[in-house]
């Protein structure tokens, strides 16, 4: 891994980024790259993952039915868009990270935004919906329930790794 540290922020000015560089082979996907910078004073982080080969554009359908799926690798570049049908879509921004997870992972990310939409819900009925789909994303996390996700990437560098995986074009 390289590090590289002091050099200027791109938020606060200070000489206190740090960027990280790491180089993993990933099975049934390949060498990536796995890049970020993260700067001690404002807290301003941003990261990424590149593929060492050329993909193309590409979408990862999987069907969760039971706990061991929620070990399944997940590589997501910062272009990605998540899908959870019937519950939230994610769809990158300036903001968006790039990171390697797995299913859990993916799954623990959503469940913290919707609670986050059900703490600062003013509407009873967008309340009542978070709580709904809690309930869902908990019972997927116990291996109870069913959950369908989506990766899409115009970039073609995120995949789910795993047999179950459908992998098309976009």
């Amino acid at each position: 891994m390289d590090v590289i540290k002091g050099e200027q922020c791109p938020v606060c000015s200070k000489k206190t980024l740090e960027l990280r560089e790491d180089c993993q082979k990933i099975p049934h996907f390949g060498q990536v790259y796995i890049f970020s910078m993260t700067c001690s004073n404002c807290k301003f982080h941003k990261a990424d993952v590149d593929c060492e080969e050329t993909k193309d554009p590409c979408k990862h359908t999987i069907e969760i039915d039971c706990e061991e799926d929620l070990k399944i690798r997940v590589i997501k570049s910062s272009e990605a868009t998540i899908k959870i049908p019937r519950i939230v879509t994610i769809t990158p921004g300036a903001a968006s990270n790039g990171y390697i997870t797995n299913i859990e992972g993916i799954i623990n990310r959503v469940k913290k935004q919707i609670e986050i939409a059900r703490d600062n819900a003013e509407d009873k009925s967008a309340r009542k919906k978070a709580k709904r789909h809690l309930k869902k994303i908990i019972k997927v996390l116990w291996g109870r329930e069913k959950l369908k996700i989506i990766i899409e990437d115009p970039s073609g560098n995120s995949a789910i790794i795993s047999d179950k995986t459908k992998k098309t074009k976009l």
